[in-house]
């Protein structure tokens, strides 16, 4: 019977619409009744007595509805405070991100700057996460820098650095041109919307070219002023310091004509642009502070973590007071490690409102997956109620018996016994992930998400995280037969001698691309060789005949070698016609009458076949080798 929820005090339409009929029909259904049908409206409230009645003569069954109560948590999230009053800001220093194609000078350009050589300690000369630094010009003017890097693993990085930055300063090498991540770099600035000043490096070499540069600008919408459009192209050196000054000096112009101010009072707002594990400060991240002044002492909150800052340092390490607007600083106090592009905000005190948030955000994250799970569980209800529709569909007309053994026979394979079930094949390759800060993690898992050779190898990543490789890392990789890559970390003796002894892999590596070498060639490794067939020879036959041994007789082929050698300890195979007749081992083979090992091209000889084959003249005979070839992974990376 079809159920039907009632409550108290329905009306004649609402019971209609709970029945799925219309409202002459809940009128017919209390005919004949005590009721007065006359005095009733679609609006009009029945009672308990006549709701039932309706329902059971029309065939039905009713239940109550139950009584449920939505109770809304009150959003207890911290959110960033309105815009202050114009007479409250002042200016403060451009946030710049140097961008573009790696190798084209980005951090030699920031340390001329700066005059430092970070450069020269950049592991194989890639920058390979942001480095926030805050650089005074000689005029006295002040301007933070990103430097973000340029290899194509690090796109989500490249992404942070547009979001939090006022102008973008893209490097393209004189030399070199308009490359892959120049365009990418492009395509971020555009997408932030933040203007671009365009510095063309090394153009103390002499293939230099800037005007073919200022050109491949055009076909991506940068028009130098020259060529009629507002982009400032400025000619540097970063190498011999050539023109550097010019470049501060547009940056600066296009700084104040942005007029970017900000409150240096009231709660802090800024961006999480990196973050790391410290052995001796604890979790660690560089922040850009974007409203207010950053002290210590207050109370920060990102992500689902929060701070009491109990330290603030510059780009060199040195302890600051506070951090304005506008500048960068590393922040000392995380309970945990917030991510990288995560916004930062001052609340009013740490154990209760900095805890509050941080539930709250739990909490819906919490509600979030759960929902999540749910519309997958319906989803994977459904398909499950449709197959099982579908394959009933043709077996209504069986008794219930002989249904039973049909769906049997038709799903055979899934009805094994325990005992008859064999374990999975598949081959895998488990990970563990460490890298030195939140971004570079994030993008080592960036690359192993474009991995597409799961038919050959699949790849799980088992854990993730900051710092240095620790035994727990050496457990859970030797747990599930896995291998541990480090990014940029490193591990004591005692973890390499326990991962040595236990048998795991251990893999550290400072520049990212080695990194993902590594990683290709182990899983090519773990891929079974292919066989692959060497033909060594080739004899077609000329004539048969049988020869007795003792009391039976064999039949031997005498033929004609016509390319390479036969050799009687190889595997050969006869051909006749377009199809391979038989294949196998040679019982004996003569040359004249004397046995022998291998004949060459142009040499006759006979052979007999273990085996059952049959010869015929005209036939070919192939004498092959079987090689087995290491098979390589079909996953590309990109670099």
């Amino acid at each position: 019977k079809e159920d039907v929820e009632i409550h108290q005090r329905m009306t004649v339409a609402a019971l209609a619409k709970a029945m799925n009929r219309d409202t002459d029909h809940v009128f017919e259904a209390l005919l004949n009744t005590d009721l007065d049908l006359d005095s009733l409206e679609p609006d009009s409230v029945l009672e308990e007595e006549w709701i039932k009645e309706a329902v059971i003569r029309s065939g039905m069954k009713f239940r109550w509805a139950k009584l449920s109560q939505s109770r809304e948590r009150p959003n207890r999230d911290a959110r960033r405070r309105p815009p202050p009053e114009p007479s409250l800001l002042v200016p403060r220093p451009p946030v710049v991100t140097i961008m573009g194609h790696v190798d084209h000078g980005k951090t030699t350009l920031l340390d001329s700057l700066r005059k430092s050589q970070v450069a020269a300690s950049e592991a194989g000369g890639i920058t390979q996460h942001i480095g926030a630094f805050l650089v005074q010009l000689p005029s006295g003017e002040k301007i933070t820098f990103l430097d973000t890097p340029g290899h194509a693993a690090f796109t989500s990085m490249r992404a942070r650095g547009a979001s939090v930055t006022d102008i973008i300063i893209l490097v393209v090498a004189a030399d070199d041109g308009v490359m892959k991540q120049t365009v990418e770099s492009i395509q971020h600035a555009r997408r932030s919307n933040v203007p671009v000043i365009v510095a063309i490096n090394k153009c103390d070499r002499p293939q230099a070219d800037p005007q073919r540069v200022k050109r491949e600008l055009l076909a991506h919408d940068l028009v130098c002023e020259e060529f009629g459009g507002d982009v400032q192209a400025i000619h540097v050196s970063a190498l011999k310091g050539d023109n550097l000054l010019a470049l501060a000096e547009a940056t600066v112009a296009l700084a104040e004509v942005l007029e970017l101010k900000a409150a240096p009072g009231g709660p802090v707002e800024g961006v999480v642009i990196e973050s790391r594990t410290d052995r001796g400060k604890g979790p660690v991240t560089t922040a850009i502070v974007q409203q207010g002044t950053l002290k210590r002492g207050a109370v920060l909150v990102a992500g689902k973590t929060w701070a009491k800052v109990r330290f603030l340092f510059d780009e060199k390490g040195r302890a600051m007071t506070e951090a304005g607007p506008g500048a960068a600083a590393e922040v000392v106090g995380w309970k945990d490690l917030p991510s990288a592009g995560d916004l930062l905000l001052e609340v009013e005190s740490e154990q209760q409102r900095a805890k509050e948030v941080v539930e709250w955000r739990s909490s819906e994250e919490q509600q979030q997956k759960m929902e999540e799970e749910q519309s997958a569980i319906q989803l994977k209800q459904q398909q499950h109620l449709e197959q099982y529709r579908k394959e009933r569909a043709g077996l209504d007309h069986l008794s219930w018996r002989q249904r039973k053994s049909a769906l049997y026979r038709a799903n055979r394979s899934t009805f094994v016994r325990p005992s008859e079930r064999t374990q999975s094949q598949q081959l895998r390759l488990p990970l563990v992930l460490k890298g030195d800060v939140d971004g570079s993690v994030e993008a080592l898992l960036n690359v192993v998400d474009s991995y597409d050779a799961e038919d050959q190898c699949q790849l799980d990543v088992l854990h993730f995280g900051t710092g240095a490789v620790s035994e727990t890392d050496v457990h859970l990789a030797e747990a599930f037969s896995g291998s541990i890559y480090g990014f940029n970390v490193e591990a004591s003796r005692s973890v390499q001698q326990l991962a040595a002894k236990r048998g795991v892999p251990l893999h550290l590596h400072a520049v990212i691309y080695q990194l993902i070498h590594q990683l290709r060639e182990e899983l090519s490794a773990r891929l079974p060789p292919l066989s692959s067939e060497s033909v060594l020879g080739e004899a077609t036959v000329l004539a048969t005949f049988d020869v007795s041994v003792g009391k039976k007789k064999v039949p031997v082929a005498g033929c004609r070698v016509q390319k390479g050698q036969l050799d009687r300890r190889l595997k050969f195979r006869l051909i006749r016609g377009q199809d391979a007749v038989w294949e196998g081992s040679l019982a004996t083979l003569k040359h004249h009458k004397d046995d022998v090992q291998t004949v060459t091209t142009g040499m006759e000889c006979g052979l007999a076949a273990e085996g059952d084959a049959h010869f015929r003249p005209g036939d070919v005979i192939i004498c092959f080798q079987e090689v087995k070839v290491p098979q390589v992974t079909s996953w590309d990376p990109g670099f």
